[in-house]
């Protein structure tokens, strides 16, 4: 039990940083805030950006555009057309993070679209020859993509100037002041956006680091509710899921940031940040991973009582004083160690305190982490990286890679002679010419005025997406973000009226904004967003009786032009799905193979410097493109042969978790004799051959070796290292084999899967007997998360080897009676010498059981929690000034009041 005067006490000292210690800027490690969760929804703020990005664009252009119009003399449209095209293109193509980049995009932009308005305008109306150039046009946008973000914008400018000239029809005359118009907006768009929307990378790299700490307080609160005998543990143990996967997409999206050269000036910083947040999301799985088993067992309440504490710690601990969370991690082993050292005690109980004493350790190198994580600034100074920061994880227009790596991968690989090289630069210029051919016409005969819808079709459909699968989803939320967008505009018309122009330019910036904004999100939104905004336009000049016409014809010919891109690039230059999904799984093969090299050059060459935990972060990027373009089109019902695709990316996803406890075990200095440094050398060559094998079946097809399993090897290596001592290195050795073996048996299962034989222990291969024996084999293996390494303070090894329950998903919480309903108070208040007036802070109350009875919050100097049961229970005390402590309160009347103030240390 937490008892007034232990574990609170041990936490002042917490709270005096050395001098001179240089912590993490204050938006970092700040307390919590109520706009905490826009940052975990969106790390880094791109989202949001975006969105403003179009907000100051648009609004500045439009602006302009009509002053200049009024001061040139030209129609108010054609001005505030042009000049709208400047924001929305400089809002959506340009996002460039210097500024110096920034102005040669925006500035490049008025030159190539009024070339195309000229061009348009020298044909004088002649539609056949426009219609060619708009394809023509579509085509070269789709050929200069792949030459850097200058001919982008290039291609896209000149795309625009052709649609605007026909649909606007401007004169020959025009054209010089329509130049002068795109030119002084693009200027001031660049203006405004380098006064409100200044690239600041570094800034974007400290909101995302905040958005890991906002996830990692989701786990554990999601921990306490899972070790909370009364609540929903299946839908906690849901929520902590989630909010790991979250927490591991933020980390990997930290170390794309630290890739950009604006970013991470300091390679030995970096590199420093890298492992630390590794280490961190590392034994915060952990901790899921164990408190998720603890809801299968009956709990020993006092020990239950101890992780509710550690974890609500955990939870609201200020993340500079992040080092107080090591007494209430030994509180927790203190509670564990007790049942352990009971001969008496009953077998539940042993395997529930060996898992909390796994918290309690998996706790203690949290609190690590993340001290070492904000005392970046004096550690990177008093003690370099042994190895600088390399970048293992590239971003794409800010957000993680998906497909289009191993698609290129593939174009790369078959293109590599002859005339062939020539097939990644022309092969989506091709689809989108033959899509454009074949749409125009049809778009032509359904709409002369606007045929451009088909081809807008076709240039959404190619932009951004590689596979069938991507096509089509994004066929879907094009069709449902129009008609979702369609029945928004139709009524904010009716709304607002055709003759208030400032409140429809109103509408239409805010659906472009809102587009934007979501566009990240879901495709749809933008859409959505895309026809609020166009409803307003196409109001000025279409009959109320002709809306739902024009929208219904937008409709056909969008949704026209998407099927036939998506047919087109089926049907020339194809890429099986299959041999992206194996070009995918290839590369993450590869990636799982630097990881063993490392390991292997870490104990048998321990003066050359690797980067085993950036090797691990490319397995996770590599995972991510597995997961990107192994979706299928069609989900089958189980039982229907197929490819087995969701089973394979169900190893590969705990073979990664296998990987990154490798990784981190691994990273120990050893000092092996000679000869147990060639069997540790014959087991990762051995597994590095194996990983080989399987890279050459993916690129030939065929299954000319084997893959062959380690286990025996392993064994040996372990049995003579057995009488070794049992030092902190010697079971970081033992944990290191032990995710090895894990990863081996693995990666068997999901060779066998993907149809190579493997090798038993006596070197004879193994088929498996039928598509279902190998299914069956998959889900057994992929069966629960892996468990990261152990640190220093981690169990002895005789221990750690005891058998460990695997669950899949949560198990279903035992019946227990409800807690009895209580009407007792607490009331008191919390003081402070720095904050006499009041402190703000959080009081929670937990039970005896470990259950979360109330949480109130500190008004003025006081608190009051009603609707408490008699017992004894525990306060803990979160304020974002001090270390959060813990306290006795003992409640003997049920329907009394208790006064217990409270005075927080300075």
């Amino acid at each position: 039990m937490t008892t007034r005067g232990t574990l609170p006490d041990q936490y002042v000292d917490a709270n005096e940083a050395p001098p001179g210690v240089d912590l993490a800027p204050h938006r970092v490690a700040g307390p919590r805030r109520w706009w905490d969760w826009v940052l975990a929804a969106d790390p880094g703020l791109g989202q949001l950006q975006t969105g403003w990005r179009t907000l100051v664009a648009m609004v500045t252009a439009l602006t302009v555009g009509y002053a200049m119009a009024e001061a040139l003399g030209i129609p108010d449209m054609i001005g505030m057309m042009v000049a709208g095209m400047m924001g929305l293109m400089s809002a959506f193509a340009v996002a460039e993070n210097t500024w110096d980049r920034l102005a040669r995009a925006i500035l490049w932009m008025p030159f190539p679209y009024t070339a195309a308005l000229w061009l348009c305008a020298t044909l004088n109306g002649e539609r056949v020859p426009q219609m060619v150039l708009m394809v023509a046009a579509l085509a070269v946008t789709f050929l200069l993509a792949r030459f850097g973000a200058i001919p982008l914008v290039t291609g896209m400018m000149l795309f625009n100037g052709m649609m605007v000239g026909m649909l606007a029809g401007i004169p020959v005359a025009l054209v010089g002041k329509a130049f002068a118009v795109a030119l002084v907006s693009a200027a001031a768009v660049l203006v405004t956006r380098l006064i409100l929307c200044y690239p600041m990378p570094r800034e974007d790299l400290l909101r995302t680091q905040r958005a890991f700490v906002v996830e990692a307080r989701r786990v554990a609160d999601a921990a306490v509710d899972a070790v909370d005998p009364d609540a929903d543990q299946e839908r906690a143990v849901r929520r902590m899921s989630r909010s790991l996967r979250r927490l591991n997409i933020t980390t990997v999206t930290i170390d794309g940031r630290l890739a950009q050269p604006e970013v991470a000036a300091d390679p030995a910083a970096a590199e420093l940040l890298h492992r630390h947040l590794f280490d961190a999301e590392l034994a915060l799985r952990g901790i899921g991973q164990a408190v998720q088993e603890l809801t299968g067992l009956p709990v020993p309440e006092q020990l239950r009582e101890a992780l509710a504490v550690g974890l609500v710690l955990a939870r609201d601990t200020p993340i500079r004083e992040a080092e107080g969370l090591q007494p209430a991690a030994a509180h927790i082993q203190e509670r564990a160690e007790a049942i352990l050292a009971d001969p008496a005690a009953p077998a539940d109980d042993v395997e529930a305190a060996v898992l909390a004493r796994r918290v309690g350790h998996l706790l203690d190198s949290l609190a690590r982490a993340l001290h070492n994580w904000l005392t970046l600034g004096a550690t990177a100074v008093a003690g370099k990286a042994e190895v600088p920061f390399k970048p293992t994880v590239a971003l794409e227009n800010n957000r993680l890679p998906g497909s289009a790596g191993p698609t290129r991968r593939v174009l790369a690989s078959g293109t590599e002679s002859g005339w062939r090289r020539a097939i990644p630069y022309i092969r989506v210029p091709a689809h989108a010419a033959v899509a454009a051919a074949i749409v125009v016409p049809i778009s032509d005969a359904i709409d002369p005025h606007r045929f451009y819808w088909g081809l807008v079709g076709v240039m959404i459909t190619l932009f951004g997406t590689n596979t069938t699968h991507e096509r089509l989803r994004k066929f879907g939320h094009r069709m449902v973000g129009t008609v979702i967008g369609a029945v928004l505009g139709i009524l904010l018309v009716h709304l607002i009226g055709r003759d208030h122009v400032y409140w429809t330019l109103a509408v239409i910036v805010a659906g472009l904004t809102f587009g934007a904004w979501g566009m990240a999100r879901a495709y749809a939104c933008w859409v959505v967003g895309l026809v609020v905004a166009l409803c307003q336009l196409y109001a000025m000049s279409t009959p109320e009786s002709g809306m739902d016409h024009l929208l219904g014809e937008r409709l056909l010919d969008n949704g026209l032009g998407v099927l036939v891109a998506t047919a087109c690039a089926a049907l020339i230059f194809p890429l099986a799905r299959r041999t992206v999904v194996q070009e995918a799984e290839r590369g993450y093969v590869d990636a799982l193979a630097q990881v063993v090299a490392q390991v292997e050059q870490r104990w048998t060459r321990p003066d050359t410097p690797v980067r085993l935990r950036g090797a691990a972060r490319a397995v996770d990027a590599a995972l991510l493109q597995v997961q990107a373009v192994a979706k299928p089109l069609v989900r089958m019902p189980v039982g229907v042969s197929g490819p087995a695709a969701e089973h394979r990316v169900a190893l590969l996803t705990s073979a990664t978790g296998h990987a990154r406890a490798l990784a981190s075990a691994a990273d120990i200095d050893v000092d092996l004799p000679p000869r147990l440094v060639e069997r540790a050398r014959l087991v990762t060559a051995t597994v590095t051959a194996s990983l080989k094998e399987l890279d050459r079946f993916f690129a030939t097809g065929e299954p000319e070796g084997t893959y062959r399993r380690v286990s025996p090897l392993l064994r040996e290596l372990r049995t003579e290292l057995a009488p070794a001592g049992s030092g902190p290195r010697a079971r970081r050795l033992h944990s290191a084999l032990r995710e090895l073996d894990a990863l081996d048996e693995t990666l068997a299962a999901y060779a066998e899967q993907a149809g190579l034989p493997v090798a038993t222990g006596n070197g004879a291969a193994q088929r498996p007997v039928s598509p279902m024996q190998r299914r069956a084999r998959a889900v057994m293996a992929a069966w629960g998360e892996p468990r990261p390494a152990p640190q220093e303070q981690d169990r002895p090894v005789a221990q750690a080897a005891a058998p460990q329950p695997k669950q899949q998903g949560p198990v279903p919480a035992q019946r227990r009676e409800p807690a009895p309903a209580g009407r007792a108070r607490i009331t008191g208040r919390v003081q402070c010498a720095e904050h006499p007036e009041g402190c703000p802070a959080w009081i929670t109350v937990i039970s005896a059981r470990g259950k979360r009875l109330a949480k109130s919050a500190v008004t003025q100097g006081s608190y009051k929690v009603d609707a408490l049961p008699a017992g004894t229970h525990t306060l803990v005390i979160s304020a974002s000034q001090h270390t959060p402590r813990a306290e006795l309160v003992t409640v003997d009347d049920p329907l009394g009041a208790v006064r217990h103030d409270i005075r927080l240390a300075g």
